[in-house]
């Protein structure tokens, strides 16, 4: 504390110089990486800033907000001895503040009952409960082939141009605890946005009444760097407080990690860091893993934080360090389609691609429905027989498919227009996806049923008359 105190009345004598939003200060004792200072410009405003790097000789700064024209001979930093901590209470639910965590809607500003470190803190494995409860989006392909289970971490891999944001925006309006009445939020971190899509994103929130239950961080992409590292960080922070105080489930959406990825590598550069593959620096695996690995139920505990991480693959390369290293990290993906989204079949979710690896622990009786994992393997029979007739076809024409091969063509064809696409306004519950894929198997071929089990297909599969 004292340290802390002597810190905080400690000034630079000067300002070396400044670029943009980055000050580069003379270095004195007791500086730390990541430190919080307070920027007091010749003007007489004050902002605060980060220490993004420490020298013997000059330590340099980033200030939040940024600075156009700094009087290098009258302004002064003073370090406060502290990382970035966000303030909480149960009124944060309904506000949206921007990549620093101050308010940008209009409201009043928030009394905190404390303040949080941005950082977290580490969940001891050994308290860690398994994902095992269902969390319904309202989408079947993912309530119904992919599913969510709170306390996972689900990434969603997009492609540039391809519409990730509408069904971020879908999951926050729609996304509900199935069969409980127990309280459930949203936090929204928006990273390197344009102005266009952040106010896309707040305009949802408003109309839509999502707000209300949500807490929102937009960082807009003319912010200075360091915000796009701080907004997961105070939107993760945000969730944990919501979680692990006020025992609700809460579900986070981060959108776009790839910006993050992006200011990481920039400042890396800027610190004359040795890169690692692409340029991005070497412990950006390690970095994720600080973010997502915040997602999780505890033992004890009754909330729980699930995260869904939203990133643009650089050229759609599903191999590119940052879908790569997520991938290692989480317990799954949503991969979206180009080649459906040309088909203007929305969400573009590739079911084969897309993977949820907690979705047998999230199914079945209790939880959706007793028939959820048969259909799940059926579905994805179907669907791949049918493209695989497709394919066929183009080589040696649909006349020369038998019958049989025209009913599976015709089921991949129901499967993407039925059950994959729905409008971004339709919300359908686990039951609703689960009908439609059985009013698909009416029409297939009794004995091609093999993955189901007989009782389900008495109980569920409806009458159309006799079929082959």
């Amino acid at each position: 504390m004292e340290e802390s105190l002597q810190l905080f009345t400690r000034e630079t004598k000067a300002i070396s110089s400044a670029r943009r939003s980055l000050l580069i200060i003379e270095s004195i004792p007791g500086v730390r990486y990541n430190e919080i200072v307070e920027v007091r410009l010749g003007t007489g405003e004050t902002r605060a800033g980060q220490v993004i790097e420490v020298g013997k000789v000059t330590t340099v700064v980033q200030v939040f907000g940024g600075v156009s024209e700094v009087d290098l001979l009258k302004s002064r930093v003073r370090y406060r001895g502290e990382t970035l901590k966000l303030p909480v209470s149960p009124d944060i639910l309904g506000r949206i503040f921007d990549g620093s965590g101050s308010p940008i809607d209009g409201g009043p500003p928030l009394v905190a009952d404390r303040y949080i470190d941005i950082n977290g803190r580490p969940i001891n494995p050994a308290a860690r409960m398994p994902p095992a409860e269902f969390i319904e989006t309202g989408l079947s392909s993912m309530d119904g082939l992919n599913v969510l289970v709170r306390g996972q971490k689900l990434p969603i891999f997009s492609g540039s141009g391809l519409p990730h944001n509408k069904i971020a925006n879908q999951i926050i309006r729609q996304a509900t605890l199935k069969g409980k009445d127990e309280r459930f939020a949203i936090v929204f971190g928006a990273i390197g946005v344009s102005y266009d899509d952040a106010s896309y994103f707040i305009s949802n929130l408003e109309e839509t009444g999502a707000l209300s239950r949500a807490v929102a961080f937009i960082n807009t992409a003319s912010s200075p760097v360091i915000e796009r590292l701080s907004t997961p960080r105070l939107a993760l922070t945000a969730a944990e407080y919501l979680a692990w105080e006020l025992d609700m489930h809460v579900l986070v959406i981060l959108s776009d990690i790839t910006n993050y990825c992006d200011a990481l590598r920039e400042l890396a550069a800027m610190r004359g860091e040795i890169p690692s593959r692409r340029g991005y620096p070497g412990y950006m695996y390690t970095d994720l893993a600080t973010l997502y690995e915040r997602a999780g139920r505890i033992e004890g505990e009754a909330g729980s934080v699930t995260i869904i991480p939203i990133l643009t693959m650089p050229d759609d390369d599903i191999t590119h360090p940052i879908p790569d290293l997520t991938g290692y990290i989480t317990e799954g993906q949503i991969v979206l389609s180009r080649s459906l989204e040309r088909k203007r079949i929305y969400p573009p979710i590739d079911i084969f691609l897309s993977l949820s690896r907690m979705m047998r622990e999230g199914i079945g009786e209790g939880k959706t429905r007793d028939d959820h994992n048969n259909v799940f393997m059926q579905l994805y029979a179907a669907y791949a027989e049918g493209n695989y007739l497709r394919e066929i076809s183009t080589v040696i024409g649909a006349e020369a498919l038998s019958d049989r091969d025209r009913i599976y063509l015709s089921a991949a064809d129901r499967i993407e227009g039925e059950f994959i696409s729905q409008a971004e306004t339709e919300r359908r519950t686990v039951e609703e996806t689960l009908d439609r894929a059985w009013n698909i198997f009416a029409d297939l071929p009794r004995e091609g049923l093999k993955l189901i089990r007989e009782e389900f297909i008495k109980k569920y599969l409806p009458d159309k008359g006799s079929r082959g």
